[in-house]
């Protein structure tokens, strides 16, 4: 059969709603005419998609299967869509993606000064996708932080970022100016083995309640100083690379021009050549500065 990417978005608005006056609402259709559509849908399919009772909409096995799928294929049609339109108007515009921590700024200005010509839109990634946008269109480019899945995509590195552990400060531990990775022995460390979190903030939020200890690059501390967090270097904890990606196959236009002009903006921005970078202790002066002002005298 031929998927119907019409009942294809009916049925991601269901099921992102859990409703389907709501759902209707924000697709802009009758709910008679929602409702019938979805049926027919899973006529189509042959399988139930929507577990409905008179106050809930639930998703079944093949549901949640059948959501998670959709929502890739709405995004890449969405951004191929996008890209023809822009061909039509005879646009150039290219999406940097980003890691959280990391600053791409300099390199978009070092980028836009040579190429004013080329439109430029940042996309902010979450944890978990930090390859996937650069797969399914949403982006051209991406400045990421590995481990990453770097099958299909050319990758350039750029430099090397130090760890820090983020703990209350109510911790035994806040006390100390440096740990080492044996100091976290039997710590509850919260990773993505562990404990999943959905965003950052979550993440700190729980560390903040006392619910364990995290290490996280110290980019992304920087970039999200508590008054009731503490981060302390982990003296022998490896640094992560970070580095450019773009998909194997982009070898021309504004991702490859904007890969060599960030290439040498961002290694020079993060000292690489200095083992410590400057961009590293910057970022650890200034946390500590913060937390020395917080101290009573």
């Amino acid at each position: 059969m031929d998927l119907d990417l019409r009942k294809l978005r009916y049925f991601v608005a269901v099921a992102e709603h859990r409703h389907f006056g709501r759902a209707a609402q924000a697709l802009f259709v009758a709910q008679p005419v929602l409702s019938r559509q979805i049926r027919v849908f899973e006529d189509e399919l042959g399988y139930r998609l929507l577990d409905r009772t008179t106050r809930s909409v639930e998703l079944t096995a093949a549901g949640r299967q059948l959501y998670d799928e959709a929502r890739r294929i709405t995004t890449v049609v969405d951004a191929a869509l996008r890209r023809v339109r822009e061909a039509d108007r005879g646009e150039q515009r290219l999406v940097v993606a980003f890691s959280p921590g990391l600053r791409v700024s300099e390199a978009i200005r070092e980028f836009t000064a040579r190429h004013p010509e080329v439109a430029i839109d940042v996309f902010p990634l979450r944890w978990w996708e930090q390859d996937a946008p650069l797969r399914d269109g949403r982006a051209h480019v991406g400045f990421l932080r590995r481990p990453f899945d770097d099958a299909g995509l050319r990758t350039v590195p750029v430099g090397r970022e130090h760890k820090v552990v983020c703990l209350p400060v109510t911790h035994p531990l806040a006390g100390r100016t440096a740990l080492t990775v044996a100091d976290l022995d039997g710590e509850p460390v919260l990773d993505v083995r562990k404990r999943r979190t959905s965003s950052l903030d979550e993440k700190f939020e729980l560390i903040a309640s006392g619910q364990g200890l995290a290490l996280v690059p110290l980019s992304v501390a920087g970039s999200y100083s508590r008054p009731d967090l503490v981060y302390l270097r982990v003296t022998d904890a490896l640094p992560v690379e970070t580095c450019l990606a773009l998909p194997e196959g982009d070898a021309s236009g504004p991702a490859s021009a904007f890969l060599g002009i960030a290439t040498a903006t961002l290694r020079r921005l993060s000292g690489e050549d200095e083992g410590e970078t400057g961009a590293d202790r910057g970022w650890f002066d200034e946390i500590h500065d913060r937390r020395r002002a917080r101290r009573p005298s």
